[in-house]
């Protein structure tokens, strides 16, 4: 397996693009063109959607293979065999937490691949409990300062703040995330905490989908629907879910998936493939997320398939610059968790992943809801920074601050969590 080291100066330029420095990015809603979103409630012959049975029935099949045809691709084919094995369950935290760390293994002709599933549970629960779960960005050991927490032995990307260098981690890069995973909070508000390191299930550079799962499986680059490393860590999701309907601690019908940035793309594509995910949570997942492609405003398609090639199938790459070209937009994909719940979440000066085209996403979206129960409905312009909506089972909130996943953010979505669990 090829393990290729980022130099300081790509991470460099690439803290910098991300920052939307790039030239030509369009911060001004004055130049957003005039576009026109693709129907949620037209099937491809032209019918009108007008009940929840046509809407499962036909028109949320189109959209679902649209989206795996054109954005996020087919995961490969390949006969896995899986197996859960519990190697860590034990009090943790001083005593605040149960800590379990579950091997995800899959195997497939004599080679084998390994996921690790980090799980922390309330101590004393009487009744099985809801888990938020979402992707990490370096590793389960750096979510948390806990020293049981074991060490992926994945691919990593170099980070210079973090100490890690030569694409591995170790001891000093642990509890360098933790104020992103509010662990201690999770737990006293009655809520389990799952993660897994994103790169044990692919790694997250463009290798030609030979590493991490893809390498037991099946398919080729010509099949322009096929590969993903944004499909791969989605079925990964889906991968814990399977353990969680095992773990008799773990309410499964009150499973909450997240993901921030480019895993708050994975965690939406997550919800809408696998409907046992009972909340959808985005926070800040931008172009490729919940934010409209046709606005063009902030990144745009050609940005991101062009940095990051391997993050979508190939087919989305013919929409570079050809925004109204897509058959489909975001919207529509927001509005396959339908009845779920559905919480979307922006920062005020994250203008790169766009704010409003996130919200609008989410507005629009509604039209489905509203399938299911008349009333709901949101209002055609954002709440209020730091004012967040909750109309159940949708949600949203704009913050003060940058592109992050912070503590406001956390305190939000289990409030929203406290309502629609209830």
């Amino acid at each position: 397996m090829r393990t290729p080291n980022l130099s300081l100066l790509t991470l460099v330029c690439t803290a910098l693009f991300s920052a939307g420095t790039h030239a030509q990015t369009n911060y001004d809603e004055n130049k957003v063109p005039d576009y026109t979103l693709p129907a949620l409630l037209k099937t491809a012959d032209g019918s009108t959607i007008q009940s929840v049975s046509d809407w499962e029935g036909i028109r949320r099949r189109e959209l679902l293979q649209l989206f795996e045809e054109q954005v996020y691709g087919r995961f490969p084919k390949g006969d896995l065999t899986f197996q859960t094995e519990v190697v860590d369950e034990v009090e943790a935290l001083d005593g605040k937490a149960i800590r379990k760390q579950i091997k995800l293994l899959f195997s497939r002709e004599g080679r084998q691949h390994e996921v690790s599933l980090l799980v922390y549970l309330p101590p004393a629960a009487e009744k099985s409990v809801p888990v938020f779960v979402g992707l990490n960005f370096y590793g389960n050991h750096t979510i948390h300062a806990d020293p049981n927490i074991l060490i992926s032995e994945s691919w990593v990307p170099n980070n210079d703040r973090f100490c890690i260098v030569n694409n591995r981690a170790d001891e000093v890069s642990r509890g360098v995330r933790s104020y992103r995973w509010p662990v201690e909070r999770l737990l006293a508000r009655g809520y389990g905490l799952a993660t897994i390191y994103c790169g044990d299930i692919d790694p997250d550079y463009n290798d030609d989908f030979q590493n991490g799962v893809h390498g037991l499986l099946e398919g080729t680059k010509e099949e322009k629907a096929q590969w993903s490393t944004i499909s791969a860590w989605a079925w990964g999701l889906s991968r814990a879910m399977d353990y969680f309907e095992q773990d008799t601690q773990i309410n499964a019908d009150q499973v909450a998936v997240i993901g921030h940035s480019r895993l708050g793309k994975a965690a939406l594509w997550a919800g809408a493939t696998d409907e046992r995910f009972a909340m959808v949570i985005s926070n800040d997942s931008g172009c490729g997320g919940a934010a409209l492609s046709r606005r063009r405003f902030g990144e745009t398609l050609a940005d991101i398939n062009n940095r990051f090639p391997h993050w979508f199938c190939e087919n989305f790459k013919q929409y570079n610059g050809r925004e109204d070209d897509q058959p489909v937009d975001q919207h529509q994909l927001l509005a396959l968790m339908a009845p779920r719940a559905l919480y979307v979440a922006s920062a005020q000066q994250d203008e790169w992943a766009d704010p409003k085209g996130e919200y609008l996403s989410l507005y629009h979206a509604a039209e489905v809801y509203r399938l299911y129960n008349s009333a709901v409905g949101l209002p055609a312009t954002p709440p209020g920074v730091n004012r967040p909506l909750y109309q159940l089972p949708m949600g949203y909130h704009v913050r003060t601050g940058t592109h992050d996943i912070v503590r406001f953010d956390w305190e939000r979505y289990m409030d929203f969590a406290d309502r629609f669990f209830e």
